[in-house]
């Protein structure tokens, strides 16, 4: 396969748009440049390709709104400029989907939300909830109330970690670049533009160690590779291409060769499983039945509770646990959806009788297969 047909036969994707490419050079949002990009995102996602958007701006827009010409330096009013620019920013984009049809959902994040293994949990399912349902989430940094000791840092790494969080088969990050060049175009007029290569290259680092950053964004070249190393552990692909080129996004759903393309070593499935496998170490264990260890050898599925004969351990949600025979070997080990107190209560149970002992459903799974290995 072509390898740029991964971008036009992707089922999932998120993009990342900048600052530079939403705002009128800091005089608020260019509302004509966001018709453009929704009309691009549309045609994708009438194409059947699920669509997660991370949004910068809200910094920007915040500046505009409150008539500062130059980006605060002091936490407080960076975030108070984001408080204000949250509330223009969401509206339009909320109002251009919405000529065509579709809802969007606001989705803010900080690093705790992403680090924390339950409070990851929590934003998959709501993502992945919302996507089925052809909704478009627009994510972005909660600026608001987020420290320099929890910040992503920029939207870039945002977006890696989102592509990680919705196991996207890709991440597009759009700049006011046309890619990634072997040397600063701005200060080397024969750099030549690098079309594919390996996300994990050791040689992209010295390309992009020169750098800058825009006056309203804050991250440049590095933070895209960076990020494009971070999708690649679960097995993303990561398009950087330049938003100033017209029907960019088109152009890459048609898999033209648009900007630079950086691919993951290793395919997505198995790069999820090899990033579970030596992420977290195991909290606790759940003893199977025969017939569960069945299905988890030989069909490939979920675990679910009705399966499990006893909890052993104390872990919360998110965290990883052993899943072992009744000899106490291993079969496989991931991420548990409930706490070990809620596990226990749920042994042996149906899927569809945990609302009578629990009086909620968190998951259906115990364990859902994306999110587990065989060992």
């Amino acid at each position: 396969m072509n390898e740029r047909e991964r971008i036009s036969g992707a089922r999932r994707l998120v993009v990342k748009i900048g600052s530079a490419l939403l705002t009128n050079d800091g005089r608020g949002l260019a509302s004509a440049e966001l018709t453009r990009w929704v009309d691009q995102l549309m045609a994708w996602h009438r194409a059947g390709t699920e669509i997660v958007l991370v949004s910068s701006g809200a910094v920007a827009e915040g500046m505009s709104r409150l008539g500062w010409k130059q980006r605060p330096e002091h936490e407080h009013e960076l975030q108070a400029s984001a408080a204000v620019g949250q509330m223009g920013l969401i509206q339009a984009w909320e109002v251009q989907f919405q000529r065509h049809g579709t809802h969007t959902a606001q989705v803010l994040l900080t690093h705790d939300d992403l680090s924390d293994r339950k409070r990851y949990l929590n934003a998959r399912s709501t993502l992945r909830t919302l996507l089925p349902l052809g909704v478009i989430p627009i994510v972005n940094e909660n600026d608001t109330v987020v420290t320099d000791e929890i910040r992503f840092g920029d939207n870039d790494t945002l977006g890696a970690l989102v592509a990680n969080l919705v196991e996207a088969d890709g991440l597009i990050l759009l700049t006011d670049q046309e890619g990634l060049y072997d040397s600063d175009p701005r200060h080397n007029p024969k750099a030549e533009l690098i079309r594919e290569a390996r996300a994990n290259d050791e040689r992209l680092d010295a390309m992009v160690s020169g750098g800058g950053r825009g006056a309203l964004g804050s991250g440049g070249m590095q933070t895209k590779v960076r990020a494009a190393r971070l999708a690649a552990r679960s097995g993303a692909f990561t398009l950087i291409a330049g938003g100033k080129v017209s029907d960019v996004l088109e152009l890459a759903r048609q898999g033209s060769e648009v900007g630079t393309l950086l691919l993951p070593d290793k395919e997505r499935l198995d790069a999820r499983k090899q990033w579970l496998a030596g992420h977290l170490r195991t909290r606790g264990r759940l003893v199977l039945d025969p017939g569960a260890v069945r299905v988890l050898r030989e069909g490939g599925r979920s675990l679910l509770s009705v399966g499990v004969r006893r909890v052993e351990g104390d872990f919360r949600r998110g965290e990883m646990v052993s899943c072992v025979d009744e000899q106490g070997v291993e079969i496989a080990r991931g991420l548990v959806s409930y706490d070990s107190t809620e596990a226990a209560r749920i042994t042996g149970c149906a899927s569809e009788k945990i609302v009578e002992r629990l009086g909620y459903v968190s998951e259906e799974e115990l364990v859902h297969r994306d999110n587990m290995v065989l060992v």
